[in-house]
């Protein structure tokens, strides 16, 4: 299972650098480096199931750096590094966790315009579990959800929707993003109580890109 994971992302990414090469060279390419902000409402889609709200979900921020390099005509690559605050909270009690991350996406990114932008950010990433925190903890409790993640390294794939205003003062866009890990925060072999643990998140995020060249 974890190797036709493996294969899907590789597949993603080579499709993403295949389209790159399909497309028509610029004159000169664009470069550059940007931060951004947001807030991520964040789930765990647990099987067997663990009662989430998705109206009330675990709420976090999002933050950090990304280089972009566009040398073909509406498509370009985006590499970032993020920390983002994850998690879940559960409905039928009034427990919590919050699990940090450090987010490493490598995106392909398509856009259409130029002075004003629309765009696409697709592809995979991976998750290094920093720490994490519970809140609310009910007595005597023992069910798996309740005990530290067993894994700290995860992996799956972001898609994100956004639009990008260019200036003289750098580039100021507004993104929507969803994600979804298949890695998974526990153990999911046959022995392991969960077949699912697995990371959703969606989030939005506004950011500031400067032209480096």
């Amino acid at each position: 299972m974890i190797r036709k994971r493996i294969i899907l992302l590789l597949c993603v990414a080579l499709s993403g650098s295949l389209s790159l090469r399909a497309q028509a060279l610029l004159a000169q390419p664009e470069m550059y480096l940007g931060a951004s902000a947001g807030v991520v409402a964040s789930m765990v889609h647990f099987k067997p199931t663990v009662e989430q709200n998705f109206l009330d979900p675990q709420l976090g921020m999002v933050a950090g750096v990304a280089w972009r390099y566009i040398a073909e005509r509406n498509v370009g690559i985006q590499v970032e590094c993020n920390f983002m605050q994850a998690g879940w909270k559960e409905s039928e009690t009034a427990y919590s966790r919050q699990l940090n991350y450090v987010e490493i996406p490598v995106l392909t990114h398509i856009f259409f315009g130029k002075k004003f932008r629309g765009f696409v950010n697709l592809g995979p990433k991976i998750d290094v579990l920093l720490a994490e925190k519970s809140s609310n903890m009910p007595a005597g409790s023992e069910e798996t959800q309740y005990k530290p993640a067993e894994k700290k390294f995860d992996y799956g794939f972001c898609l994100g929707l956004g639009m990008a205003l260019r200036t003289k003062a750098g580039a100021f866009q507004l993104e929507a993003r969803g994600g979804y890990d298949i890695g998974g925060i526990y153990g999911n072999r046959k022995a392991d109580y969960f077949s699912f643990s697995n990371n959703v998140n969606v989030g939005l995020a506004v950011g500031w890109f400067w032209q480096l060249k």
